[in-house]
């Protein structure tokens, strides 16, 4: 049998099909959306851990997200979701460059990817650092969110701190940069008294979160006011967060912005401190 060296030429159907099936080829290669494992929920929890936080306050904190995320509660309220499924991340943060994956963006859809994902919040202790930037968690959150691999209806950024901004961005701006993207952002103000209190403290912190730093559909803030109430406030916040339950009624307080409030207090606070080494 001879083999013709003519070059093999297309029937105007067999070029069309040709050229159909490498656009699909290119294409499948190129689709990240398609790509993407949906869930009903992304949610980045944004923990503090400046150092006005003590080191026993940070160990209730990993210790209750830890413990909340496993609980019946929140894991009835992730099953019942439409897809059953929900991705987190946990990250730490002080100040503007001071942010620390602790758990990379992670599928839970049973209880025992709960389980997994508290064994390794709890694999490590947690650490501190200077200054307290959540315009530098917000927008650390952000970039979070970008680069998740999944795709959701909702997102969610789950922030908790002990004092206002005062370094990096101012806050709002950062704020209103994720709810221009949809994003929601919820707050849980420490407006505890056993730590260790600075001169940068606010007594109305959870009026400070409300109007300067939360935002998006349905925000809100649960302020913690002892250290007690932190298991249950988070426990109460992730199920409101992922599945609105009616049952649930945590002390919500929902966002509403006031031109009248100062949110650079914090800024300000650090700029016209008096005792240079006091380092929050």
């Amino acid at each position: 049998m001879s083999i013709s060296s003519k070059p093999r030429r297309f029937t105007d159907g067999g070029f069309l099909a040709a050229l159909l099936a490498l656009s699909c080829a290119l294409l499948a290669g190129n689709r990240p959306a398609d790509a993407q494992e949906a869930v009903d929920v992304q949610l980045v929890l944004a923990v503090d851990v400046s150092l006005s936080m003590s080191a026993g306050e940070l160990e209730i904190q990993r210790r209750g997200y830890a413990e909340a995320m496993t609980h019946e509660d929140v894991i009835k309220a992730i099953l019942s979701g439409l897809h059953g499924k929900i991705a987190v991340t946990y990250f730490e943060w002080a100040g503007n460059y001071s942010q620390r994956v602790v758990v990379p963006w992670t599928r839970i859809a049973s209880v025992e990817d709960a389980a997994g994902f508290a064994a390794r919040l709890s694999s490590n202790p947690p650490g501190s650092a200077r200054r307290t930037s959540i315009s530098g968690a917000l927008d650390f959150a952000g970039d979070l969110l970008a680069e998740s691999g999944f795709r959701s209806l909702r997102r969610v950024v789950d922030i908790s701190g002990d004092g206002p901004n005062n370094q990096g961005g101012p806050v709002v701006p950062a704020r209103d940069r994720l709810v221009a993207l949809g994003i929601t952002i919820n707050g849980l103000p420490l407006m505890t008294n056993g730590g260790l209190t600075t001169r940068f403290d606010v007594e109305d912190l959870d009026t400070y979160y409300r109007e300067c730093v939360i935002g998006g559909p349905g925000a809100f803030v649960v302020p913690v006011n002892e250290w007690a109430q932190f298991p249950e406030a988070i426990r109460r916040k992730l199920v409101l967060e992922l599945a609105g339950a009616p049952g649930e009624r945590p002390p919500v307080i929902r966002a509403r912005y006031h031109d009248i409030y100062d949110c650079l207090i914090g800024e300000k606070m650090w700029q016209d401190r008096s005792w240079m080494w006091t380092d929050p």
